[in-house]
């Protein structure tokens, strides 16, 4: 069953901000993300006969996504990023949280970038993206056991790492 123009916008469009920071993530590069999702828009557009098919229409455009973010990473040999920079909205707070704030999210950038690609992926789905396991399953292809697994590295070395660098900064090295 075919899938019509006004169906395709209210079941794909509103995907677009969800898919843009997961490619983002991936890539760390906002332009190649932003190719990226329409790029998926097209390819969501091309099956539009077919995707009726699908149970999960949503967790077809992530794995699109997260394949087409690898091939850029595959060419361009980039490395990613769990966090976007930080809201600079906070406007209304001291100048010191603020200064605070965006040491903390380049502190965290910088974890992040040092964990193994599956980790930096499942903890982005996981914790920034708020997805459940199972949808992470479908996307990843990992059983939701290995998600689990590698979930609870990635947090367990960025605990420790914020540790290790809390204890450096307050001079008890």
């Amino acid at each position: 069953m075919k899938m019509e123009l006004t169906e395709y916008k209210t079941l794909i469009l509103p995907l677009k901000d969800k898919l843009y920071r997961f490619a983002r993530q991936i890539t760390q590069h906002d332009g190649e993300a932003q190719d990226i999702v329409q790029e998926v828009f097209i390819r969501l557009w091309e099956k539009r006969n077919v995707l009726k098919q699908y149970k999960n229409v949503e967790a077809l455009a992530m794995v699109i996504t997260k394949n087409l973010s690898l091939d850029y990473l595959k060419t361009k040999r980039s490395k990613n990023t769990v966090l976007e920079e930080a809201n600079t909205s906070l406007d209304h707070y001291t100048p010191e949280f603020h200064t605070e704030m965006k040491d903390t999210s380049r502190r965290m950038r910088n974890i992040f970038s040092t964990l193994p690609e599956q980790q930096r992926m499942v903890i982005h789905l996981r914790d920034v993206e708020e997805v459940e396991y199972e949808k992470i399953a479908e996307i990843t292809g990992m059983s939701i056991n290995n998600i689990r697994v590698k979930l609870s590295r990635a947090r367990k070395t960025v605990r420790e790492e914020l540790l290790k660098q809390e204890n450096y900064a307050s001079g008890n090295r």
